[in-house]
């Protein structure tokens, strides 16, 4: 099992393939593992390292370091350990994270490609449901996850694809749940004008945790970026629809 230790931590990678480097960043508390059905395909004329980022997965949970610099942090070591000037693809916190990581370290990335990010939550409504979901999470985190995790995923998601996502969420620390607090406020609107690299938007067509506002509004921010938009996908395109994807994925990277 592959392990890199980085900041005083233990992370869990895999690496495979060879060609264009593609560094695949999961969301909030699942793992590397949410991009298995992509693998096949895009491991035939890419270099693929898939993470499991700190908190998450097979990687050490830390009580501390929880936070958007401390994981941007953590990438940036990994991207320099593997000598790799990927294309970031994040999903969801995924997504800050690869642009986080572009602003700060642009000479580290290729592009970023976000996937049904939260490039912003303010004003969207977000912040009071999330601020909810923190005591929910703390009074029952098995039922609360089992309640919300079947609305990241478009209608007609089977059942087993759902209950693999939540299983994943309980098998992740605990402390990543601080993320969500920062989340309420981050907003990278204003300095995504300075950002040096190119970046798509990949949305699901029918993502309730995100509307694609957020996407359109943050690309209209941004010299060159793009919106794709992926019909019928919810939240998590690359776990809904594997192959619309990946094909969608290789027109941008």
């Amino acid at each position: 099992m592959p392990i890199m230790e980085v900041n005083g931590i233990r992370l869990h990678y895999e690496d495979a393939g060879t060609g264009p480097a593609l560094l695949l960043l999961h969301g909030w508390g699942t793992s590397g593992r949410v991009w298995q059905s992509c693998l096949p395909d895009l491991v035939r004329d890419h270099r693929v390292v898939t993470l499991d980022w700190r908190g998450c997965g097979r990687s050490d949970h830390p009580a501390e370091g929880n936070t958007i610099d401390g994981v941007t942090e953590d990438l940036a070591a990994v991207v320099k350990a593997l000598a790799i000037k990927p294309t970031v693809v994040g999903s969801s916190i995924g997504g800050v994270f690869a642009t986080e990581l572009a602003l700060a370290h642009p000479e580290l990335v290729e592009r970023v490609v976000a996937v049904d990010s939260p490039g912003y939550w303010p004003g969207t409504g977000m912040r009071e449901l999330v601020q909810d979901l923190r005591v929910r999470l703390v009074d029952d985190r098995a039922g609360t996850l089992a309640g919300w995790v079947p609305g990241w995923f478009a209608p007609g998601a089977s059942r087993e694809l759902v209950g693999w996502t939540v299983r994943q969420l309980l098998d992740s620390g605990v402390y990543i749940d601080a993320l969500f607090t920062e989340c309420t406020t981050y907003d990278p609107r204003p300095r995504l004008k300075d950002l040096a690299v190119p970046i798509t938007y990949l949305h699901g067509e029918l993502d309730a945790q995100i509307p694609l506002e957020v996407p359109r509004a943050c690309a209209a921010e941004t010299p060159g970026a793009r919106v794709h938009v992926l019909a019928g996908c919810g939240h998590l395109p690359h776990q809904e629809n594997p192959r619309a994807f990946t094909a969608a994925l290789r027109e941008i990277a």
